[in-house]
């Protein structure tokens, strides 16, 4: 039986590279024969997978609440909910979570400076982040918190589990401790500067936090012992850190030797937090504590098993480190399964400079989404989001982008193609294949010329595609795929004048039909595949569309099937209700203020595709 699994696994790898290397080759301008088979090719090994093996668990870092939500957050979060809405469409059984850290000195400081009990303060903050998530449309299907009693259950048997094992010590720390990174840090990683008065001090060099001199006495992990088989496991596993850039480095850090790790901190210093079991002068510290939180909700330790075998991770690269070798190394010292891989994400700036309150350019999330929609806030986030280079964040390219790529293209190519004047029947139109014929018939009669079959072949190889993007969460580039497809749907109308078309001619009524029906396919697949990044105005899209629910799943990307010579399903179908513009044409901030709107010229067009 593992056998054949592990066929299947291969068959269906090796289908999808195979499908991705072809549908990346459109000027060979394959027949639709062989594109119906390669679909159908792949659908049937990736879906011949047996029912517990199409499980995915996918995870945002738990948000530490010392302060409010940031842009940063919300990104981290659209991410692994793109993940989350995109494995469901393909079938998958998809669990999501995300939730906020609550131990830590940082927070106990935190909450006597607010005058506040840490319970009260934790629970004030998080519940800012899950209004946040539940306002953008964050679809976790569970929220953890470390303050919780689960939780509290699954840290301290994991620590039982490690100290079974021999994995931790009772011994003497005396090193570099950083309080805003909950971190212990090497002499390497420390440097010299002064503070606002002119303090000489020492700092943490990868996030200019202040550090401080600490001698405990604690309880240490004996990291220095998975070196070796941590550079196995990544060696071996080229995606199991992603982007590549990313693994490289984690490999980079593990050339250097491991020092053992403190685990805990003496109750006296910190007393927001889990005592280590059977040590109530020891507090278990906030990364081992914290980093459980996966296993937690996976079941851990009595049901994980399921979930945790098919965990993903979305985190941020400040906190690779943690993920990328603390977590895989108590993983292994407690002989757990391996994440299968852990997605990074870089930072968002704005005027090229690292957000703070003392700077004073925090951009709230909560604030831009309603201003700019929520939608609109996803897909610029997954649209700009670069993941292995800081991203800067600006207003203005919010509008611009926006503007331009959902309210004039994609929005433009839809009200075009369902306006009254052009379909007044408001119909899902019939294809004629005498008016768009296979680009291999003989004689080639038809009226499509050469750009519209390039439009066809690109818009047929696009699921594959997006598909390549969206799995290694390269997200811009798949939006720069459908956005670029987009494009050309709106030269293919354009180049073709429909509303000169149906002035009492059979012919011209048959190829304004086929350039409507072609034009509808091709933002049917649009829609579909925007469903994980604008659920929102994909939804209003396909509904306008007549699309019912059960044919907006992957496997219902089958484009133009008249054009194979099959029947589709959509022909003849009534639309569905128009209810507007698909995405309202957003104000630039500050620019365009007090400046008078110039009228714009109407053309012809702009009076025939009204009403």
């Amino acid at each position: 039986m593992m056998k054949t699994y592990l066929s299947i696994i291969r068959n269906c790898k090796v289908a999808q590279r195979w499908s991705f290397n072809h549908a990346t080759r459109c000027a060979l301008s394959p027949s639709p024969s062989f594109w119906n088979c390669k679909r159908l090719m792949v659908r049937r090994l990736c879906t011949d997978i047996p029912t517990e093996d199409r499980n995915y668990y996918i995870t945002t870092p738990i948000f530490y609440v010392n302060a409010a939500p940031h842009i940063g957050h919300l990104y981290s979060a659209v991410t692994a909910d793109f993940l989350h809405r995109y494995k469901l469409l393909q079938g998958f059984n998809s669990r999501f979570v995300t939730g906020t850290d609550e131990h830590g000195l940082k927070i106990q400081q935190a909450a006597n400076a607010a005058g506040q009990d840490p319970l009260s303060f934790c629970t004030e903050v998080s519940e800012r982040f899950k209004y946040l998530f539940k306002s953008c449309h964050i679809s976790y299907t569970d929220y953890i918190r470390t303050t919780e009693e689960r939780h509290r259950c699954a840290v301290e048997h994991f620590w039982t589990v490690l100290q079974s094992k021999g994995f931790i010590y009772k011994g003497n720390y005396e090193g570099w401790y950083s309080t805003q990174d909950e971190s212990f840090l090497m002499p390497s990683q420390v440097g010299d500067a002064k503070d606002s008065s002119g303090k000489e001090i020492k700092i943490s060099l990868e996030s200019g936090h202040k550090v401080e001199w600490m001698k405990e006495e604690n309880y240490m992990f004996r990291l220095s012992e998975f070196r070796s088989r941590l550079q196995e496991w990544l060696e071996g596993n080229p995606r199991a850190v992603q982007p590549e850039r990313f693994h490289r480095a984690v490999l980079q850090w593990l050339q250097e030797d491991l020092p053992d790790l403190s685990v805990s901190r003496q109750r006296s210093r910190l007393q927001w937090g889990i005592p280590v079991p059977g040590d109530l002068d020891q507090t278990i510290y906030v990364w081992l504590d914290a980093l459980v939180n996966y296993l937690t909700v996976a079941g851990y330790p009595d049901s994980h098993s399921q979930w945790w075998r098919a965990a993903h991770h979305v985190v941020g690269k400040d906190i690779l480190k943690f993920h990328a070798i603390y977590w895989p190394a108590f993983l292994l010292a407690a002989d757990l399964p391996l994440p299968q891989t852990i997605h990074v994400h870089s930072h968002w700036t704005v005027g090229g400079k690292k957000m703070s309150k003392s700077l004073g350019n925090v951009v709230d999330p909560l604030e831009r989404s309603q201003r700019f929609t929520i939608d609109g806030m996803r897909y610029f986030l997954l649209r700009q989001g670069v993941p292995d280079t800081d991203c800067d964040y600006d207003d203005d390219k919010v509008v611009k982008l926006l503007n331009a790529e959902l309210t004039d293209s994609l929005g433009g190519l839809l009200n075009r193609c369902t306006a009254p004047s052009l379909n007044p029947a408001q119909v899902y139109p019939h294809f004629c294949s005498d008016s768009f014929p296979s680009q291999g018939a003989v004689a080639h009669k038809g009226r499509a010329v050469d750009e519209d079959y390039h439009m066809l072949d690109a818009v047929r190889a696009l699921p594959a595609v997006v598909e390549q993007h969206y799995d290694s969460v390269q997200v811009y580039k798949a939006l720069e795929a459908i956005n670029r497809c987009v494009r050309q749907t709106n030269g293919f109308v354009q180049r073709h004048t429909p509303w000169k078309l149906g002035s009492g001619d059979g012919r011209d009524q048959l190829w304004l039909d086929t350039i409507l029906h072609v034009s509808l396919e091709c933002l049917r697949m649009y829609g579909t595949l925007l469903q994980p990044i604008v659920p929102e105005i994909a939804d209003k899209l396909l509904s306008r569309l007549g699309v019912k629910p059960v044919e907006k799943s992957w496997a219902a990307l089958d484009f133009l099937v008249k054009y194979q010579g099959k029947d589709c399903p959509f022909e003849g179908r009534a639309l569905g209700p128009d209810t507007g513009v698909l995405f309202n044409r957003l104000e630039r901030p500050n620019a365009e203020k007090g400046k008078p709107k110039k009228a714009k010229k109407a053309t012809k067009n702009d009076h025939q595709l009204r009403g």
